[in-house]
């Protein structure tokens, strides 16, 4: 995360407190050390942030003080919201509260007048089939990111279970289901994997010995060859 990024999110957190927090509590709200905390809320309030408070007591935001203002045509801040809500709706625990606190933070910077475009956007997302999953997935998410391989429990459509080495590539979301694509070590081939049949993932140190920019070029061309085969 970048040293931007991080101040924003310290000024968000401040936000959604209304009485002094700890040094402490926000770090471990931000996953950063309490020194980090310190640092950043110096740099915050020599650049105009009115953060009262001292080490050992807590801090708070005063009100009044308004990052700058985010611009976005109408269909653009309804198209915004709207990825966002399906993401909160369809994804995973981790996932839905990032994509909460990004809605929460775009409406936090817009101009006033439209401060309440969250509860008012002419799109809405509707309700999709409840996905169970047996295992946390964001370590997946982690996995992608850091093209690492990883370790999977599976069990297949008639119940059978399977282990399997794959490259995790990417996760698409259906309505009602959720689905890793990933290069399977034991086909040799790209294969898709249901997230709510997974018994069990362990993510290596090892990272897959090509780009998965470049798997995941290849993967495409694949799926569009067959959808071509297959009219």
């Amino acid at each position: 995360m970048s040293r931007a990024a991080r101040l924003l999110d310290l000024l968000q957190a401040l936000r959604h407190h209304r009485r002094p927090v700890t040094a402490a509590t926000l770090a471990a709200e931000l996953a950063v050390s309490s020194r980090t905390v310190y640092r950043d809320i110096a740099t915050l309030q020599a650049q105009g942030a009115q953060i009262e408070g001292e080490a050992g007591i807590g801090y708070v935001l005063r009100p009044g003080f308004l990052l700058p203002p985010l611009m976005f045509s109408d269909d653009e801040l309804d198209a915004v919201l709207l990825g966002l809500r399906l993401v909160a709706d369809r994804a995973d625990a981790g996932l839905a509260r990032a994509a909460e606190m990004s809605a929460s933070k775009i409406t936090a910077v817009l101009p006033e007048q439209r401060r309440d475009a969250l509860e008012t956007t002419v799109l809405m997302a509707g309700p999709a089939a409840a996905t169970i999953d047996v295992i946390d997935t964001a370590p997946l998410r982690q996995a992608i990111r850091a093209e690492c391989k990883v370790a999977l429990t599976y069990t297949n459509a008639e119940g059978e279970m399977t282990r399997r080495l794959v490259w995790p590539l990417a996760v698409a979301m259906f309505n009602h289901v959720r689905v890793l694509v990933a290069w399977c070590a034991l086909r040799g081939d790209f294969r898709s994997f249901r997230t709510d049949r997974m018994l069990a993932i362990a993510v290596t140190n090892e990272r897959y010995p090509r780009r998965r920019a470049v798997l995941l070029r290849e993967w495409r061309a694949q799926r569009d060859q067959a959808k071509g085969d297959n009219p």
